[in-house]
């Protein structure tokens, strides 16, 4: 999806609603979603390949050309029955005055050219990230996982929805706490938060459930036990992509054989870094060495 974003300014109330007037003077695109994702890949060094759908029209072009200036390798499947997905926000003062969606399915007959390509691909590959934003583009995860197995490629999701059986065999989960509380129900305690965590995490035979807690950092949970990591944001300016950059960070150190405990610490730190930032945002190899020397020196 592209991420658009109209800044300007506001100095009055229109005179035909109680809403204020945004004088735009400035016009700014990034990738969205699984895009973003890729973004975050490449900037952190990772050789990384987009695999997804657009329709065929200007934000695909705009959404293509970002990407190629950002290193990120693309296989972009176009379908002409759809437009593709932007979020188009409009800010005043770097506050966000309203957010309006424009999002259509993709057909059938593209989604299994998408399987059909990811199976060709998937050799290619050492960790394969499946983001789903419920927009209609992973319809076949069970398969894909499936696949990814048979070629003992470790497998990553950001879920949505409550039916979580379509996530089952992967290798790690990393819902937020409103996506986990769609699949598992609410929680009073910790204690009542392990027990689901860990019964969801048996049901569905993941290794790894990886839970992003906002303010309260990340809790991991593996074998029978909860690993908590503290926030190390300084000021949480905008959370959205936050979890593209856990999931894209996670994901290239664990293609890189760094153990999983070690990988979260490094993927929370870049949560850390990207929520001080407007909009979705990419992190640096240099930001977060920055963040861990600072972090030990005051330890």
């Amino acid at each position: 999806m592209l991420d658009r974003y109209w800044f300007g300014d506001v100095s009055r109330i229109s005179p035909e609603a109680p809403v204020p007037i945004a004088k735009i003077n400035k016009i700014e695109d990034r990738p969205g979603g699984a895009a973003n994702v890729a973004r975050n890949i490449a900037s952190l060094g990772g050789n990384v390949t987009l695999l997804s759908v657009v329709g065929v029209d200007e934000p695909s072009i705009a959404l293509e050309k970002l990407l190629a200036k950002e290193n990120v390798t693309t296989i972009l499947k176009q379908d002409a029955s759809i437009n593709t997905i932007v979020k188009l926000r409009v800010l005043a003062r770097n506050q966000q005055l309203i957010r309006i969606d424009f999002e259509e399915k993709p057909s059938h007959e593209i989604l299994s050219e998408v399987l059909d390509t990811y199976s060709e691909i998937i050799q290619n590959y050492e960790v394969i990230i499946l983001s789903d934003y419920g927009k209609g583009g992973l319809s076949h995860t069970l398969k894909m996982i499936e696949i990814a197995k048979q070629q003992n490629k470790q497998v990553l999701i950001d879920p949505k929805g409550s039916d979580y059986k379509k996530y089952a065999n992967s290798t790690i989960l990393t819902p937020n706490r409103s996506e986990l509380k769609d699949a598992v129900g609410d929680w009073q305690t910790e204690e009542e938060l392990i027990q689901k965590a860990n019964a969801l995490r048996k049901n569905l035979n993941l290794k790894h459930l990886l839970l992003t807690r906002s303010e309260e950092g990340m809790t991991l949970f593996t074998g029978d036990t909860a690993h908590n990591y503290p926030t190390f944001a300084k000021e949480v300016y905008d959370v959205s992509g936050a979890g593209d950059t856990v999931i894209a960070t996670l994901g290239l150190m664990l293609a890189n054989n760094v153990d999983i405990t070690d990988a979260v610490k490094i993927a929370n730190f870049a949560a850390g870094i990207v929520v001080g930032k407007l909009g979705t945002a990419t992190v640096t190899k240099n930001e977060i060495v920055r963040e861990l020397q600072l972090h030990l020196k005051n330890q």
